[in-house]
């Protein structure tokens, strides 16, 4: 039985939460988050209703302090950024447990953060844990599993990585990330604070690089409004026409002035038509495409968990999905 600890309790935690306690094979022992209406309610009323012997605390201390053995792996569900989340996870490895985060920035950090990935990675190797930083994008869809179509070609000229959704069914923080519902005056403040994005588009374009051998010697990304043609009313939110519904965001890598990785990731309400597609020019050309696309809140939860094994396995340090073990499902 694989035991953990769960950091950061807001819809992506519980929802983790509730995969975990369908399994036979993992399970949560202890629960943190900072929200103080959550101090000490049951974890399991929480996430499903039903009373576990978990008690939801503000502290990791606290969380730990009546465990028999310390969990074997730390699941943190908290921040995008990396620079928010290095307090964190030293707070975690101090007491030498594992851990698997979904912090976007934290997928392939050494590009765009170079000095905070080497202080992560200073921590972890001094508490002997390791720490991966995934979902499903980035760490799958874009740049983990490009990667591994990449191996059966003997040339490559260039990657072409789209991933286009329809955000209706995806959660409501996720809708609102991605600006849907904003009109464009208000998208364009949101977007000047950083706040309305696809984090990690940029690290998954060095991820990729990374794997097949590619310096890159520029990477550029822009970021448009995807405006509602119609009023469009879903459960969340009413858009209307002239509104933004959802966020466009490409990103290029070149090599000596041409392009070599081509990211393109769609995310609206409306959006016809859902897909994961990766096409390769090279020998062999080919495009591999996975029609309605991988449900992303679905999938984030559980990479995340199964990613359990392989990040307790690792040496210590900081990796992303490219230096552990290939997960695998867990029963």
């Amino acid at each position: 039985m694989i035991n953990v600890i769960q950091i950061g309790l807001g819809p992506l935690g519980q929802q983790i939460g509730r995969y975990i306690a369908d399994k036979n094979k993992i399970q949560t022992v202890a629960a943190v988050d900072i929200n103080e209406a959550l101090m000490n309610q049951d974890f399991g009323q929480l996430i499903n209703g039903k009373t576990t012997n978990v008690s939801i605390k503000n502290s990791i201390k606290d969380a730990l302090i009546n465990l028999r053995e310390k969990p074997d792996i730390a699941i943190l569900t908290t921040v995008s950024s990396i620079q928010k989340l290095e307090s964190q996870i030293e707070n975690i490895a101090k007491h030498g447990i594992p851990i698997v985060s979904t912090c976007e920035e934290l997928s392939y950090p050494w590009e765009e953060n170079p000095e905070v990935s080497a202080k992560i990675d200073t921590i972890c190797k001094k508490y002997n844990i390791a720490c991966l930083g995934t979902g499903v994008n980035p760490g799958f869809l874009m740049d983990y599993l490009p990667s591994v179509l990449s191996s059966v070609c003997k040339d490559i000229e260039s990657i072409t990585v789209e991933r286009i959704q329809d955000a209706t069914p995806r959660r409501i923080p996720f809708q609102q990330k991605i600006g849907a519902g904003l009109d464009l005056k208000a998208f364009k403040a949101k977007e000047q604070t950083g706040t309305l994005r696809h984090v990690g588009l940029k690290e998954s374009v060095y991820f990729l690089a990374g794997s097949i051998g590619l310096k890159l010697d520029n990477v550029t990304e822009e970021l448009n409004p995807v405006i509602a043609e119609d009023t469009i009313s879903i459960t969340s939110m009413d858009i209307k026409k002239g509104d933004a519904r959802g966020v466009e965001q490409i990103s290029h890598g070149y090599v000596n002035g041409i392009c070599k990785i081509k990211m393109h990731f769609k995310a609206a309400i409306g959006e016809s038509r859902s897909y994961d597609r990766v096409s390769i020019k090279g020998v062999p050309s080919f495009t591999s495409e996975i029609d309605t696309g991988v449900n992303g809140d679905i999938a984030t939860c559980a990479i995340t968990i199964n990613s359990a094994k392989s990040i307790i396995n690792a040496s210590p340090g900081l990796h992303t999905m490219a230096t552990i073990a290939v997960p695998g499902y867990i029963n």
